[in-house]
């Protein structure tokens, strides 16, 4: 395959290359990587996008330097945090499902257990709010303003549930998710029929209902996750 690299925003692509390498297999763990000049000649570009790409392979735990030693590749699935599932998930052709299905059903088991946190801790101010958008959604939106509110709806119930962890999860997928939004729309898709779940839930949590609210949020995201599976497939 070719590995040729425009001139613009050259440390990008190289990061963008070496990492879909390590997290496709091509370099194994514990394997050492060729070193930054090989690198740099196998590409065609300087040192200094390389050593800046190999920084960013660092910071996401997917390579070790050593000073003295070679640059040897990490296990991504043991020492790897959330910000690799954008790379698994986006890769250079395209949408990967397993890895879809995969951060589909941790989005559904996440906001379920959010939405009941949500109803039993929800300030009122808070409840107000979820109400509003579930009422938006129900109003008709198109399909992009209806996915951008769906997404606003599911961070209000995050932020409802008090819990600082789940937030932060929310906080490290947003870029990814809202950069290929238009390639996940099928996750509002048949509005009609979703509307109704997205009532339920709001007025659960609006009642301090717990129970009601996780599963209204429960059968919402598992027709969301059907539906874009469906789309992919």
């Amino acid at each position: 395959m070719p590995r040729a690299v425009r001139r613009s925003l050259v440390s990008d692509q190289v990061f963008r290359i070496l990492c879909e390498e390590i997290v496709t297999g091509a370099y194994a763990p514990g394997e050492k990587l060729p070193t930054q000049r090989a690198l740099a000649a196998d590409l065609g570009v300087n040192m200094a996008p390389v050593r800046e790409a190999v920084k960013r392979l660092e910071q996401l735990r997917l390579v070790e330097v050593r000073h003295g030693d070679a640059m040897r590749v990490r296990d991504w699935r043991a020492d790897g945090g959330l910000d690799v599932v954008s790379h698994l998930l986006f890769r250079a052709g395209g949408l990967d499902r397993e890895t879809l299905a995969s951060v589909l059903e941790a989005r559904r088991l996440m906001l379920t257990e959010a939405a009941r946190l949500a109803a039993e801790r929800r300030s009122p101010e808070q409840a107000a709010r979820i109400g509003k958008l579930a009422e938006r959604l129900t109003a008709g939106p198109d399909a992009e303003a209806a996915q951008a509110l769906d997404w606003e709806l599911m961070a209000e119930l995050v932020d409802a549930s008090g819990n600082v962890v789940l937030g932060l999860i929310m906080n490290s997928i947003r870029q990814a998710y809202l950069e290929h939004a238009a390639g996940l729309r099928a996750v509002v898709a048949d509005l009609d029929e979703l509307a109704p779940l997205y009532r339920r839930a709001a007025a659960a949590v609006q009642r301090g209902n717990a129970d009601a609210a996780a599963r209204a949020v429960r059968e919402l995201t598992s027709r969301q996750e059907r539906r874009l599976l469906e789309a992919l497939a």
